[in-house]
């Protein structure tokens, strides 16, 4: 069976990426054709996640063993696990994290499956725009993070979140009580 995979970014809305792969072949060799495809360089830590209908990860498929012994997760290996191993279905979600300092990551949707055929060597099938920088300066990436937090100004919260404008002294009860309570 061949997988045909479509891969977008949230970074680079122009840009998408259609790749054709065996679904016997490995993470691995599917990694490698999507760091090809985008120009990208293949000595940065990266890893799959194959995701529910809301993108929510669920495994991990790692470039290499983090040496977590102590886990109860399965651990899943790019070089040792074969994509039908984890994908069966079209339309299935994985997220391909490709810089993990930001969390940085691709969205990969399985388009299609095609039957009774082989393919080789994965193949980029179409690439459109420009792929998002490979890596950002830390510096970068909380500038972006800063500009997108709104202090609300006084003015803009408005008295309803004070509560009414009027006061009612008898919504209070009687504090009468409350003297000679140590409070």
């Amino acid at each position: 069976m061949i997988y045909k995979f479509v891969i977008g970014s949230e970074e680079a809305e122009n840009f998408k990426l259609e790749i054709a792969i065996d679904s016997e072949d490995t993470f691995l060799r599917f990694r490698n054709a999507i760091l090809e495809a985008a120009g990208y360089d293949k000595d940065q830590m990266d890893s799959f996640y194959i995701c529910d209908e809301e993108w929510n990860k669920e495994k991990e498929v790692t470039y290499v063993d983090m040496g977590t012994d102590d886990s109860d997760e399965d651990l899943w290996l790019m070089e040792d696990t074969h994509l039908d191993e984890l994908i069966e279905d079209e339309g299935q979600r994985l997220k391909f994290v490709f810089d993990y300092v930001t969390e940085r990551n691709f969205f990969i949707k399985l388009k299609e499956i095609v039957y009774g055929k082989k393919l080789h060597d994965p193949l980029c099938q179409r690439k459109e725009g420009k792929a998002p920088k490979e890596t950002i300066d830390l510096a970068d990436t909380l500038a972006i993070a800063s500009s997108k937090v709104v202090e609300p100004s006084l003015d803009d919260i408005g008295e309803e979140f004070y509560g009414d404008a009027e006061f009612n002294e008898d919504e209070l009860g009687d504090l009468a009580e409350l003297e000679g309570e140590d409070l």
